[in-house]
């Protein structure tokens, strides 16, 4: 551009905002509404199988104060449960500020396209190419005349977990910690339900979804074949049903006691989903010994795992609770009863506390 092109710019420019200045709040909303109009009709037509809102299934989740808008949309890949990629910018950074935006530009000139929710560079070392081609994947899907930017619902759980794995090291710098505490309170939330089912009645798609929905869940939380052995369950998890138990801890290198299979049973499978623990039992049977197959084998890589590591991340948030303050298996048990009830069972009224360890020894 010359001086004599850059001049006759500049006053062009000014020309445009005087004239911007004098015109009503109304008329500038129907130039812009009548420009975004125009954009819209210049895009090429969208194809039959493009992702779009299914029907009016669309509304905004309430997560401990977090409003995060959602809808059910229908595209190539069938029914899908989306989130917004603003909803959960929000709900993470607060308000979309210029340095969130900077941070996304920082990030795309890196080479990664990431979503500014986990653009800060002290997140890059937990973010795997797994979880960037899976959950940080972003779905654009249309919703009536806009195009919206969204994610799998199952990504806020990997999104918190980013989060506080990167608080857990030390990675934070003072003002990102407000963002992980955010993320730690999301995870409570999450804790309590499932994103799925959330979803579908903040939408109110679960009054109309097909009679066999759970059953199609649970096809794809399951693997179609039983998975190569992956270790998932943390060490500490079994630690401290031991220290619960008042047991003395041998190590992992010897056989736990029998009954720790029906604690896990009750503490993990029996509370991921309605049915999984029949549906497991069921693709796992015994073999002429009476033994299983490990049943987490069974779980996806894309759904089932990423559910077992969060549901087993806040059974250890409560289980160093309850030996940090003293309380035996009993107590504990009934805080999981409360929070993560079994699927199907009752949640137990709060007339009285179980015993404490000190009543439990005194029983014993």
């Amino acid at each position: 551009m010359t001086p004599d092109d850059a001049d006759r710019a500049g006053i062009a420019a000014q020309g445009g905002h005087a004239r911007a200045a004098k015109l009503t709040a109304e008329k500038r909303s129907a130039i812009a509404k009548e420009a975004a109009q125009k954009r819209w009709a210049d895009r090429p037509p969208a194809t039959s199988d493009a992702p779009h809102v299914l029907e009016s299934f669309k509304s905004v989740l309430d997560l401990a104060g977090m409003k995060l808008p959602c809808a059910i949309i229908q595209g190539p890949r069938g029914i899908q449960r989306v989130i917004s990629e603003h909803g959960i910018t929000n709900a993470i950074l607060g308000t979309r500020s210029g340095a969130s935006k900077r941070l996304k530009k920082a990030a795309s000139e890196e080479g990664a396209l990431l979503p500014i929710f986990v653009a800060p560079r002290q997140l890059k070392p937990f973010i795997d190419n797994e979880l960037l081609d899976g959950p940080l994947t972003p779905i654009d899907y249309t919703d009536g005349d806009r195009i919206v930017r969204g994610y799998d619902a199952s990504v806020l759980v990997a999104v918190c977990d980013i989060w506080l794995k990167a608080r857990e090291a030390g990675k934070l710098q003072t003002q990102q910690l407000p963002k992980a505490q955010k993320a730690e309170i999301l995870t409570r939330a999450l804790a309590q339900t499932g994103i799925v089912a959330l979803v579908d009645e903040a939408t109110g798609y679960e009054k109309v979804r097909p009679q066999n929905a759970l059953q199609e869940f649970l096809a794809i939380m399951l693997r179609k074949e039983l998975a190569a052995w992956v270790k998932k369950f943390p060490d500490e998890f079994y630690e401290n049903i031991y220290k619960l138990k008042g047991w003395k801890w041998p190590g992992m290198s010897k056989n736990r006691y029998s009954v720790v299979g029906h604690y896990t049973n009750n503490l993990v499978f029996d509370r991921l989903a309605p049915g999984l623990l029949r549906e497991l039992r069921v693709r796992s049977p015994k073999n002429e010994k009476g033994q299983r197959d490990p049943l987490h084998l069974w779980l996806s890589e894309d759904v089932g795992d990423p559910m077992l590591a969060q549901h087993l991340y806040t059974l250890m948030m409560f289980q160093r609770l309850a030996i940090a303050n003293g309380h035996g298996w009993n107590r504990f048990l009934h805080t999981v009863d409360q929070v993560l009830p079994r699927r199907g069972d009752t949640i137990p009224l709060p007339l009285e506390m179980p015993p404490t360890s000190e009543d439990e020894e005194a029983a014993n």
